[in-house]
């Protein structure tokens, strides 16, 4: 009876499952909507570009625009090579992120942050197409159009207090066209000075995250990281008093060094001032906070010197929780060995510095407002030309320059030939001008550039090199017009190390 039951529910199974298919079957096909409208046929000769865009999404961008050569052989390389690729930037960007993160977990009191899985996946990017920008100028523009829709795995394990978080990132998206610019061409390798990046339009970004066993915003310091400006702080620094005497042969040449914790900007300084052990500074500066409760300004008095590194005579901090919004104080700081309590070194008289702080809270509605505002582009004065503008450069600082005879520096500007200068500072390898140079165009000067030269000069009598060239580095403005404004350092050219920091803005009445 086992068998024979047996073998009758396999028959009985087989033929319910051969009806239940046909029924399936015959309710699909009668169920269908009837109302399907019909496709509406037409020539693609009568289809609109826009319908065209539409219809193919996926166009490559050397059918879409004539101007761009197609690059097959390049995506070709790169799909060859990319299991190859991979591994190196991965390997790359390991070497490089590791000593990073691993300088940054003493001070989240992280217990460890490693990279459990890194790979950018099978798929590499492509490269739609790519336009050439012909100017007469020492330059090479390229315009590129780059899709990857990679399939990475990254994943990053982070513990800290006994427990363990780890955030995956996958199906990675990206939809980027970015302009490449090397400048100036010179004639030794490899062949150009300086290399800019920029994006003709915004990007498109996508990408998949998991979150595994923690909340992400419970690790320490993320909340940092992802916190938007809430506060403005003021510091004028005014002056010091009985600084300590650290050159042998003359008093000291003191300047001010400020950074805000937490702040990935450079430090900022002031002007130095030579033979002076009581200098008076007078200057003023402003930072974005980000958290008022934890960050604290760090007030770095340091001896000029023009041959090695500077030497340090004292520091303090300012803690911004023990200021009061909206009010503004003069603080008197001794200055410090370092910020050990407990350093007997710290009983020594190194001097005073004398500061003016003034915090001001941002409220919601001005939170974007007022923070874009430090950079922000004024208009340009009435009376100026219908379709042009005003050029504004900002001469800012220069650091570690060098001259072979003296070292007292002065900018010079040459564009459409009209020379504009800077002051000259005296005896110093980092100046700080902050001197501003308006022209009154009538066009956009969309494929001019401007000429800068550090120059040092002497006065001495006698002297065989009364003047000599510290630098120099041509501007191109095309990025000034397209983005309203530019603040970059330049490395001066037929300088080792010297650097120069200009900001650029273009000023129209609309």
């Amino acid at each position: 009876m086992g068998f024979i039951s047996t073998i009758m529910g396999f028959f009985g199974f087989g033929m319910g499952f051969s009806i239940g298919l046909v029924v399936g079957y015959f309710l699909f096909i009668y169920c269908q909507p009837t109302d399907v409208k019909n496709p509406e046929i037409r020539p693609l000769v009568e289809q609109t570009f826009e319908d065209l865009q539409k219809l193919l999404p996926e166009i490559p961008l050397w059918i879409k625009n004539p101007d761009y050569d197609r690059l097959d052989w390049l995506n070709k390389f790169i799909e060859l090579m990319w299991p190859y690729l991979d591994k190196a930037i991965c390997k790359t960007t390991k070497n490089i992120a590791e000593p990073i993160i691993a300088e940054q977990i003493p001070k989240y009191k992280l217990e460890s942050v490693e990279f459990e899985a890194l790979t950018l996946g099978c798929l590499p990017p492509t490269f739609q197409g790519m336009k050439v920008y012909n100017t007469e100028e020492k330059e090479l523009i390229m315009e590129l159009g780059l899709k990857w829709a990679g399939t990475p795995n990254i994943l990053v394990a982070v513990k800290a207090f006994g427990l363990k978080a780890t955030v995956q990132v996958l199906e990675l998206q990206v939809f980027a066209s970015p302009r490449i610019t090397l400048k100036p061409l010179v004639p030794t390798f490899p062949c150009f000075v300086n290399i800019h990046v920029s994006l003709m339009q915004k990007p498109h970004v996508d990408f998949g995250v998991k979150l595994l066993g923690a909340d992400v915003m419970s690790i320490p310091g993320v909340y940092r990281i992802v916190q938007k400006p809430v506060g403005i702080l003021d510091v004028n620094v005014l002056r010091a008093m009985k600084l300590k005497k650290k050159d042998l042969l003359g008093a000291s040449d003191p300047y001010v060094k400020l950074k805000l914790a937490d702040d990935k900007l450079p430090a900022k300084q002031t002007s130095v001032k030579h033979n002076n052990l009581n200098p008076e500074w007078n200057e003023e500066f402003s930072f974005v906070v980000k958290d008022p409760q934890t960050q604290v300004l760090k007030l770095q008095v340091y001896d000029w010197e023009q041959v090695g590194s500077h030497d340090k005579m004292g520091l303090n901090v300012i803690q911004l929780k023990d200021l009061t919004p909206e009010e503004p104080k003069t603080l008197t700081l001794d200055l410090l060995k370092n910020l050990n309590p407990d350093d007997v070194q710290n009983e020594k008289s190194r001097g005073q510095i004398i500061v003016e702080v003034n915090y001001k809270p941002l409220k919601d509605d001005e939170l974007a407002g007022n923070v874009e505002k430090l950079g922000e582009v004024q208009k340009a004065p009435e009376g100026t030309p219908d379709g042009g503008g005003m050029l504004v450069v900002i001469i800012h600082e220069a650091q570690d320059l060098e001259g072979k005879y003296h070292t007292n520096p002065s900018v010079r500007l040459h564009f459409r030939g009209e020379e504009r200068k800077t002051k000259t500072v005296k005896k110093n390898r980092d100046p700080r001008w902050e001197e501003e140079f308006q022209f009154v165009l009538d066009e956009p000067p969309s494929n001019d550039r401007i000429h800068v030269e550090v120059i040092s000069t002497s006065k001495r009598m006698g002297l065989r090199h009364p003047k000599e060239t510290l630098g120099y580095v041509d501007i191109y403005l095309t990025d000034v017009i397209n983005n309203k404004r530019i603040n970059e350092r330049y490395h001066l050219i037929d300088s080792k190390n010297g650097r120069i920091q200009i900001e650029m803005q273009w000023r129209t009445a609309s």
